[in-house]
Order: structure tokens, then sequence, then C-alpha cells
């Protein structure tokens, strides 16, 4: 993970505002002025108590009567002004960077996210990013508001005199500024330790619910259950020692506010002693810094929330700033299938050589098989085909141009790839299978699963192609969501086919349907099969063997 100092996560977290600065503004203004009709309700009440005793006061105490009528009635209002203005702000946000998140695990995906933790990237894109909804909310605006705020009532409290000016500036400085940032290096590294523990747990329980069946039928439960309460044990001394320091962070800013008070009610007396001010400049100051600590209050108590929120944004950054070991390409001219091929291709997964030196001709409309055994690199050169990874040396070449040379989508669009786990989605049949052509009609669907033995299966269900598959898919069985896998194949309807293991889950019968639809296939296409069976290489024009990452 990525170290970044909160004032770097601020400023980028801010920069995502720029969009909606237009709201961000009103919500200030409405803020601003909200705040200041607070305060002077009660200055104003302070005027009247002057007038009623006879004394010089600024304002009558009719007017001031009608003055803090108005200020209530102009408070709720603009209170409730502020906080739409805020969430709507922030929840367009969460939004954006939801989809800026998904946008990012696109490009990443798969080679940067092999091997991740699913459940944390779970937490990252639930709860993490539910957590900026604070910054965005709760902190921008009332932040800017603050600072204005503080700036009109240390003119207006100077204005009675200079010394009582600074005393009420040093006073929101020390509430808003340095109890916030005490507080906050005080914590440290808790909030990251805290969404770094969550995201822990969550894939724990993630990690648990997928293995549930294994558990119980080899008496896991108890030591499941054991590692569970520890890890939420944990979590929850964690959550409470943050609390405990927000108990203090409130302690002490009530107490700072009320020596404030007292210290400028104490400098107020002296200098009304002293004949420089009269009795409204020690009554109305004194009133003014008593009611108007709440902007630098709301500062204050964001000193241990915040560093949550800041290492929530700081997990969010740290996708949305990855880098793609493939990056997209775009801007090159669209080409057409005519044939590929693999020339002196090396490649490794860190310092782990898997393919050394291969080549591999694949003509146009012949199928080409690819035996070897498992971790031999036979999966990997597909997923070089497909490029998802770079090669490191050698190059892969469709249609006699190098695949870093071709734009993404036209690759895309000019290779169908079934691996040997077909990822379903918790929705119907139909729609699993519209991912490969999103406007599919009924007929086209039935026909890419004639082609994968699949279509008979599926009206024999209560729903039909309506079905749903459950979570994973984990309502069909192995071999079922494998020749789903090989429909969504047939139906993209690509020119250059990558099938890895295609029936490694199938019975015979199946399996001779589909290796029947293959070779009716092969005028149009050209296919590369990966496999341990012979039986599977049977329509195989030429067969390639892979031993420890050479071709033979």
């Amino acid at each position: 993970m990525k170290k970044r100092s909160n004032i770097a996560v601020m400023a980028r977290l801010i920069g995502l505002v720029k969009p909606l600065a237009g709201f961000m503004v009103l919500a200030v203004v409405l803020g601003l002025i909200g705040h200041l009709c607070a305060a002077f309700i009660t200055i104003f009440g302070g005027y009247a108590v002057l007038d009623l005793l006879g004394l010089p006061s600024a304002v009558t105490a009719g007017a001031a009567f009608i003055s803090v009528g108005v200020f209530a009635v102009l408070r709720g209002v603009l209170r409730y002004g502020e906080q739409s203005c805020n969430h709507y702000i922030a929840f367009k946000l969460l939004a954006l960077i939801r989809d800026q998140v998904f946008s990012a695990l696109r490009r990443l995906c798969p080679a940067k996210l092999e091997g991740k933790d699913k459940g944390n990237l779970i937490t990252v894109i639930t709860s993490d990013i539910e957590l900026l909804e604070v910054f965005y909310a709760h902190t921008i605006s009332p932040a800017a508001i603050a600072f204005l705020f503080t700036l009109i009532l240390c003119l207006f409290i100077g204005s009675y005199h200079w010394i009582l000016g600074i005393l009420a500036l040093a006073a929101y400085l020390v509430v808003g500024v340095m109890i916030p940032v005490v507080i906050s290096k005080m914590s440290g590294e808790d909030g990251m330790k805290f969404r770094s523990q969550s995201g822990e747990l969550g894939s724990f329980v993630l990690d648990s619910l997928r293995g549930l069946s294994e558990t119980l039928q080899y008496g896991g439960g108890k030591q499941r259950l054991e590692e569970m309460n520890q890890k939420t044990d944990a979590l929850a001394a964690e959550e409470e020692r943050m609390k405990r320091m927000a108990g203090r962070n409130t302690a002490v800013t009530n107490a700072v506010i009320v020596l404030f008070d007292l210290i400028l009610l104490f400098v107020s007396v002296l200098l009304y002693q002293s004949g420089t001010i009269g009795l409204e400049g020690v009554l109305i100051p004194v009133i003014a810094l008593m009611s108007s600590f709440g902007p630098a209050v709301a500062l204050a108590n964001l000193g241990s929330t915040l560093q949550n929120t800041f290492a929530a944004g700081n997990r969010v950054l740290d996708i949305l700033e990855e880098s793609p070991l493939a990056e997209e390409i775009e801007g090159q001219p669209q080409i057409a299938f005519r044939g590929a091929a693999a020339e002196q291709v090396t490649f490794s997964y860190g310092p782990e050589t898997v393919l050394t030196d291969v080549s591999v001709s694949i003509p146009e409309h012949s199928v080409v098989g690819i035996v070897g055994r498992s971790g031999s690199g036979k999966s990997t050169l597909l997923k070089l085909f497909m490029r998802f990874w770079k090669v490191q040396k050698g190059d892969i070449r469709l249609s006699d141009t190098s695949v870093e040379e071709i734009n993404t989508k036209n690759l895309r669009d000019m290779e169908s790839f079934v691996t040997q786990e077909t990822h379903l989605f918790h929705d119907s049949i139909a729609n699993n299978l519209r991912i490969a052509k999103l406007h599919a009609t009924q007929e086209e669907l039935e026909a890419a699963c004639k082609k994968a033995a699949v279509h008979e299966f599926i009206l024999s269900l209560p729903q039909g192609y309506d079905t749903p598959v459950g979570e994973l898919g984990d309502t069909l069985s192995g071999g079922e969501r494998q020749r789903l896998g090989l429909a969504r194949a047939f139906l993209h309807d690509a020119p250059f086919v990558l099938l890895d293991e295609p029936t490694s889950n199938l019975d015979s019968l199946n399996e001779a349907v589909i290796l029947k639809s293959l070779r009716e296939e092969r005028n149009g296409k050209t296919v590369v099969l990966v496999s341990h069976r012979q039986s599977t290489m049977r329509i195989a024009d030429t067969v390639y063997s892979v031993e420890n990452g050479r071709m033979s």
C-alpha cells in the first residue's frame, strides 16, 4: 500500500469536487449565513437585555426580539439548504468514485487482481467509499465556513477592542486547528490499522461462507468460529480505543472553550475597569464568543474521525492510482483476424519463468491443440494471446500485427476465451449468456446453447432461460457451468476462439457434441484447444506439446 500524507489524500479527494464546485460554494454561503444567524440570536438577546436595563445598546429591545425571530427561522432554512447541498455533493461524488474504482478494476484485471484478497476489495468498494461521505458532506464546507465565520466574528468582537479580537482568534485557532492536529498526530496510524483489520475480517467472512461445506465436512467449524471471534474482538477493541480518543478529544475541546470564555470575560472586565470599554463591551463580546464555537467545534470533532476517513481514502486511491500491467490501447487502425502466432515468447511470473522461447503458428481456419502437464504454461500462453499480460521477450501477433499495436477493444472483439472455471453472476441464465452479446435475441441464445450441448438442460429447468443460477453459479454443476461458458463463446461469435480445458468437467457424450460443434465451426473460426484429454485433440489439425515451458 502506498503511503500518503493526510494532506495529500485530502488534496486528491478535494480535486474530485471540481465538477460540483457550484454546489460547494452554495453550501458554504448557506452554512456561513446560517451560523451567523445562530450566533447573532444570542448577541441580539444581549442587546435586548442592555436596552431593557436602560443601558446604552446598539439595538432596541423591540428590534432585537424581531431580529431574533427572523434569525431563528432563517437558521433552520439555511441549515437545511446547507446539508442538502453537502449531501447532494457527497452522494454524487460517491457514485463518481465508485464508477472510477470499477473502471480502474477493469483496467487492472486480471493481472493485477490475481491473488488479491477479494474480501478486502469488497470492503474498499463498499464501506471505504461510503466513509468518504464524512469528508465530502461534513468536512470541506464546514472547514471553509469555520474560516470565514471566524474571520467575521473576530472582526466583530475586535470592534469593541483589538485585544478581545486577538483573544477570540486565539480561541478559534486552538479549538478548530491546534486540537484536531494534535489529536490526529496522537491517533497516528489508528485509522489505517482499523480499515485494514476491517478488510481482513471481511475477507475472512467471505472465505468462510464460500468454504462452508468443506468446513462442515471436516469438522472445522469450531476453529473457524474461534478465529472469526478473535478477529472481531480485535476490531472491536481497536474501535473502542478510537472512540475513547474521540471522547477525550471532546472533553479537551469543551474544557478549552470554557477556559477561553473565562479569559475573555476576565480581560474585558479589566478593560471595563480601566474605562477603555463600556458595559456593552463586556457583555456582547463574551456572549458572542460563547455562542460562536459551533464551526470550530465541528472541526475539532473531526480530529479523530478523519483518521478513519483518510485511511479509507488512502485505500481507495491505491486502486485509482494503480497502474495496470497491460495498458488499454486506442488510436490504432482496426484489423481483421487472419491468423495468429507466438514468436520466441518468454514469460515469467516474478522470478518464476513459465514459458521459454515458445513459438506457435496458428493459421486461419485451423484447430490447434496444446497439451502438457499442469503448470507447464499452456493457460499462460492463451492469456498472452488475450494480452492480459505483456510478454517479457518475443512477440504475440494477430494478423501479422503485434498485440501491443492492436486496439484493446478490437483485440477483444476478435477473440473468445473460455477458462477452466466459468464465472456466473447472481442472475438469470439468459443474462449470464448476454454478457457475450448484450442485445442477443432469444433465437441467438438458443443456437449458441445447442452448440454447447446445454439447451435441453436449460429447457428442463422450471423457468428455462430465466432461471437464476445463484451466487457464483452454485446451483449448477461444474459441467453445466462449463457448457454455459462455451455457449458464451459461441454467442460472442469471434473469429479466434481460445479454449482452456473446455471439456474437463464434461462426460464423453457432451464432449462429443461440443467437439462436433467446433468441427462444424472450423470454416469460420480459428480454434486453440488446451486440454489434458487425448479425446479432445481428435479434431486438432496440429498438436503442440509444452513441457517445462518449452514447446515441441
